[in-house]
């Protein structure tokens, strides 16, 4: 009976992470469209969220410990624990990322619309798919769909660098466009911040179903 008491007990931390996640998710999705649409209520509904996410973190991570501390559960549980521990931190953060593209909404509130050679909207579906994917693997503790996002990073990582690149060069022959090009270079910052953040989830997914650690083998690959 313990043990089955137990496992309940791991489904429901497992249901507040997932509830936290969609938050996260629906912040950063509103701060995108904000930013695209200029839309300064939707801006304030993104700060309400980000305070939902605060709070949802505290809980996940109270339970989490406590779970630790009474429990003392060992090697997949564990490891399922401590990967909760670490993604509640990283949906929190893609939180913050959205907080800040939000406020980049407000920064270009009265300023003067200008279509910059870029494409902010694909970036942002392709980190969303890949919070997404790294999710999904989480619910269905698949592995092998968190190795996908691992390989998805570098594309958006590509993508970062190409922004800073082509609105660099813009500011330069066009000054004008200064104030749009900055905001959209930190706007693409955050979203390449939100694409590691989910590139940490799935890199911890692997950690709970196989016990393997393979944030330094993605990155020693990277540099061969």
């Amino acid at each position: 009976m313990p043990r089955i008491h137990f496992h309940q007990q791991l489904a429901a931390l497992k249901d507040k992470l997932l509830a936290m996640a969609a938050l996260s998710q629906q912040a950063l999705s509103l701060a995108l469209e904000s930013y695209l649409t200029g839309n300064l209520s939707l801006c304030d509904h993104v700060k309400e969220i980000e305070e939902a996410i605060n709070a949802a973190e505290r809980d996940v991570d109270e339970m989490a410990y406590d779970l630790l501390a009474k429990e003392q559960p060992m090697a997949i549980d564990l490891r399922f624990i401590l990967a909760v521990i670490k993604i509640n931190g990283d949906l929190e953060r893609i939180g913050d990322q959205a907080s800040n593209i939000a406020q980049r909404t407000h920064a270009l509130s009265g300023i003067q619309h200008i279509e910059l050679p870029i494409d902010i909207p694909d970036m942002g579906e392709k980190v969303g798919v890949m919070i997404r994917s790294a999710l999904q693997a989480l619910l269905e503790a698949d592995a092998r769909l968190a190795e996908q996002v691992l390989t998805m990073d570098d594309e958006v990582d590509e993508m970062n660098h190409l922004v800073q690149a082509e609105l660099t060069e813009l500011m330069q022959d066009q000054p004008e466009s200064s104030a749009q090009a900055l905001n959209a270079i930190i706007v693409s910052r955050n979203l390449e911040r939100a694409a590691d953040h989910a590139t940490n989830i799935a890199e911890d997914v692997i950690f709970w179903v196989r016990g393997s650690d393979v944030r330094h083998q993605f990155s020693l690959a990277q540099a061969e």
